[in-house]
């Protein structure tokens, strides 16, 4: 009887999951993030790849894409934060906010590294975004 029990929520669940209308989509997205987040995981790797050969646009397509697969919490929160660098070095400012917004969100916790902290573009902007929570 267990197994029936699991398998209709499981099944509840997954309809939620596809389902667009608030609050059924933030349900489904947090179901998503808990138990489906590997599938975005390959567009995120090539997503941060692209950044560090400096193909932006690519980039971001594809940690957009990532995004939109599923991905773990802290994958997302990293795939928001490498969109907030793509948007801050292009003068994007109130895009690199946003998704900086969007990291925080998840992670409210995030910090920057030493290094990226440190950057003339996007650290004053995490900075400001952080102060403001």
């Amino acid at each position: 009887m267990k197994g029936r029990a699991v398998i209709a929520l499981m099944a509840v669940a997954m309809a939620l999951v596809g389902c667009q209308t608030e609050p059924f989509r933030t349900i489904g997205e947090d179901f998503r993030r808990a138990f489906g987040g590997a599938q975005g995981e390959p567009a995120l790797t090539m997503g941060i790849r692209q950044y560090e050969e400096g193909r932006y646009a690519d980039s971001a397509r594809q940690l957009q894409a990532a995004i939109g697969q599923g991905l773990s919490a802290s994958d997302e929160v990293r795939a928001h934060k490498y969109l907030a660098f793509i948007h801050c070095v292009s003068d994007r400012v109130a895009s690199c906010r946003e998704e900086f917004r969007k990291a925080l969100r998840i992670d409210p916790g995030m910090e920057l590294s030493a290094a990226e902290a440190g950057h003339p573009s996007w650290g004053p902007v995490f900075r400001s975004v952080k102060a403001g929570r």
